[in-house]
């Protein structure tokens, strides 16, 4: 699995969504500047196993505000089976910096 730079996600997003965008980031931070992705923070991820393994064959896309804690996020999702997780490299930082 690799990971996924900015411009390939941004090129994703704004073509037809065939994959799972999950956002790691805290209430707080979602409600500053989003992405349009499913609000999942880290720390409850555990708690959504059960919705999140009927999906545990889609491409599933991962971010958070600098890529540390989706990084986390991926490492838990491989080390329960999933096969297609990416980790958006440098998070929503990296896309304000490119296009905000």
């Amino acid at each position: 699995m690799t990971d996924i730079e900015i411009p390939e996600l941004k090129a994703k997003l704004d073509g037809e969504r065939d994959f799972l965008f999950i956002d790691v980031r805290e209430q707080h931070e979602y409600d500053e500047f989003n992405l349009g992705a499913d609000l999942i923070p880290l720390g409850s991820l555990p708690d959504h196993m059960e919705e999140l393994m009927t999906q545990q064959d889609e491409e599933i896309i991962i971010h958070c505000r600098s890529g540390a804690r989706s990084g986390q996020a991926k490492d838990f999702l491989v080390q329960c089976g999933f096969k297609n997780v990416r980790n958006v490299i440098g998070g929503v930082m990296r896309w304000q910096e490119l296009y905000t």
